[in-house]
């Protein structure tokens, strides 16, 4: 029989399911351009050159991880965009004398490299049981709520932000999208998230949110060519830094794949996992040449596919075909930017919120005794101190706060090296060891279990 996974939904279900994928990462898809080309100073017009570049290897990354070609490719359903993880590098980069071609060098050679090491990620998968994997993912879910809740409110910086409007107009949107979730019978309750955001967008024109002036003021067609700003070049520094943040881009990516393998019920062995990380460096190189940033996977579309309960890779593929458009036909990119951010933030709170809920449940499959108990706590600690106090490191080495200074990255190290030292190591064998869960519940019982 066909997995859920490799099934082909008719048309009509594969472009709304597909262009709900996009509406739901967007903002994030374009958040790193936009704020890497103003930090740079680029013109209005090289940073509209940046986002319809970004849309358009967005696209082509999906497909490639989606649909795979040889051994790139994890051939699940996971949504590719630029990595909010190299922004800090990539700013310092291009501000401190390199200017934005010692970016693109440093982010090519950074593809090349995660090429490279993909194996090697492969044959850790074994450091990555449910317990590790459940509180990765779960640090995932509740580090991205905060940027649903900036777009709530407008969105961080914006004038009025925090209006009591915004926050209403992002309330209304998630009451809807419970709404028709709940009483929306079969197909249209899979399409909430898209429902939602269209709906709130269509109500906030009469309201002042949604503006498509801008629509009609941009060309037709932007094609995006080879090394737009000039030959990149390579600078030891500047690749050393963009390489420590490929670790870390591959530390999350390696989370969201497990996770959407956990979500897809296909599980993920260390070949497929390779294959999937190999696919995040070719990108991050194609990256590098067409003028855009290091890619990863998207935490919110692996929340929207276990939302969904739709695993079929061939509808996120379809997404990666709608942003290869968005890149291409100027209009219709312009068109979904003008979607508001409350809209975004209202359905953003359901689809982190889903990624978290997935970890607690990877959580239930193992045994929260003890040392693993300790596991878990100080691994949510130490990956959500940053998002809960963003300067907390601010006055470290500036290598030291690409990794901490990632909430998840920090989070998913610590839970691994504490794996290792409760689970692994001799010491800590035969003591407390991880059990998975069974229909015995004396498995679970200890003194030192909550409740």
């Amino acid at each position: 029989m066909t997995h859920p996974v490799d099934e082909v939904p008719p048309a009509g279900k594969l472009l709304s399911l597909g262009l709900q994928h996009v509406l739901a990462m967007y903002a994030g898809a374009v958040a790193v351009p936009l704020i890497v080309g103003s930090a740079l100073h680029l013109s209005s017009a090289d940073l509209a050159y940046l986002i319809s570049a970004d849309l358009l290897i967005s696209g082509i990354a999906t497909l490639i991880q989606c649909i795979g070609v040889w051994r790139f490719g994890v051939r699940l359903p996971l949504m590719q965009g630029c990595t909010f993880a190299a922004v800090t590098p990539m700013v310092l980069i291009g501000t401190t004398g390199g200017g934005i071609r010692a970016v693109y060098g440093a982010v090519i050679v950074s593809g090349v490299g995660m090429i490279l090491l993909a194996p090697l990620f492969g044959r850790l998968l074994r450091f990555f049981p449910p317990l590790v994997t459940g509180t990765v993912i779960t640090i995932i879910g509740l580090s991205l709520l905060p940027v649903a809740a900036n777009w709530a409110a407008g969105g961080q910086g914006t004038p009025g932000f925090g209006k009591p409007a915004n926050l209403a107009l992002a309330l209304g949107v998630l009451v809807l999208i419970l709404l028709i979730q709940r009483f929306a019978p079969g197909f249209w309750s899979r399409i909430a998230v898209l429902l939602g955001i269209v709906i709130g967008a269509v109500v906030g024109i009469p309201l002042g949110f949604t503006n498509f002036s801008s629509v009609s003021e941009v060309g037709l067609f932007g094609v995006s060519t080879p090394f737009h700003f000039g030959l990149p070049t390579f600078q030891l520094a500047a690749i050393l830094s963009m390489l420590v943040v490929m670790l870390v881009t591959m530390t999350e990516t390696t989370g969201d794949i497990l996770a959407v393998g956990e979500i897809a019920r296909k599980p993920v062995d260390r070949r497929v996992l390779a294959d999937g990380l190999r696919a995040d460096g070719l990108s991050t190189v194609l990256g590098g040449i067409f003028n855009t940033f290091p890619y990863t996977a998207f935490a919110q579309n692996v929340g929207l596919v276990g939302l969904t309960r739709v695993r079929s890779r061939y509808v996120v593929a379809v997404g990666g075909g709608f942003l290869v458009l968005l890149g291409l036909i100027r209009p219709l990119g312009e068109t979904v930017a003008a979607i508001p951010a409350p809209v975004l933030g209202g359905a953003g709170v359901v689809m982190f919120g889903t990624v978290a809920a997935y970890g607690i449940k990877m959580l239930a499959k193992a045994s929260l005794t003890g040392n693993n108990l300790l596991l878990v706590a100080i691994s949510l600690g130490v990956g959500l101190a940053p998002t809960v106090v963003p300067t907390l490191y601010q006055q470290f080495p500036g290598w030291f706060q690409v990794i901490a200074g990632s909430g998840i990255s920090a989070g998913c190290v610590v839970a691994v090296l504490l794996n290792l030292l409760f689970n692994h190591l001799p010491s800590g064998r035969g003591r407390e060891p991880e059990r998975e869960i069974t229909g015995d519940t004396s498995a679970i019982s200890s003194p030192a279990q909550p409740g």
